[in-house]
């Protein structure tokens, strides 16, 4: 059975969602494009969405990773202009956002109601007052490797509503199918059942 992996690093892996890396030039298989919070800079901005917008092909699932990262060292307010930008893309060409955040998550979830089309926040990692305040605001949450391992978050995970939730491996080296079998047990359902979850939630947000 192929697994989709909804956010990943790795060419040549048609199944799933590519993150395009900064002055890539699109491939011809689904993938998502934005500007990092921590790119944000390393070429002048307009250059930056002159290569994103030229880069938007058939094959462009998302718009992402975007978002806003306490960590970066560029300005938040910055940050927040270039995030809205992508925002207002991808309302223009109907597509989801791909969603980093760091220590950020409510000054994320006040930029949700400028979005058309469904957020979805990648690799979360973080407590249920969080995962809550998120859902309760209608973002999907896409679970990485933690969750094979941290307690705290599979009980966040047993909690979520299967129909806000994607697996992916993003830039770590595991197969995704174990993502779909801690997954599943932590539901109480079948890898089978668990793959066409993520089939059905990809649809919503594709229609969304």
């Amino acid at each position: 059975m192929d697994y989709f992996d909804f956010h990943h690093h790795k060419k040549n892996m048609p199944n799933g969602i590519y993150n395009l890396e900064l002055e890539r030039l699109a491939p011809d298989f689904p993938y998502s494009i934005g500007i990092h919070p921590k790119d944000i800079g390393k070429a002048t901005i307009e250059d930056q969405f002159r290569w994103l917008e030229s880069n938007i092909t058939e094959d462009c699932f998302a718009i992402g990773e975007c978002g806003l990262d306490s960590l970066a060292e560029t300005d938040i307010k910055i940050q927040e202009d270039v995030f809205l930008r992508q925002i207002e893309i991808a309302n223009d060409i109907k597509k989801p956002v791909i969603i980093h955040c760091v220590r950020k998550f409510y000054e994320v979830i006040t930029f949700k109601k400028y979005a058309e089309k469904p957020m979805i926040i990648h690799g979360f990692n973080k407590k249920q007052a969080i995962a809550d305040a998120l859902l309760q605001h209608d973002f999907y949450l896409s679970f990485g490797k933690a969750l094979l391992y941290n307690l705290s978050l599979q009980h966040t995970f047993r909690s979520t509503p299967s129909d806000k939730i994607f697996l992916e491996t993003d830039n770590d080296n595991f197969n995704i199918r174990e993502m779909y079998e801690t997954a599943a047990n932590l539901k109480g359902i079948s890898t089978e059942k668990m793959n066409e979850q993520i089939l059905e939630n990809l649809e919503m947000i594709k229609n969304g």
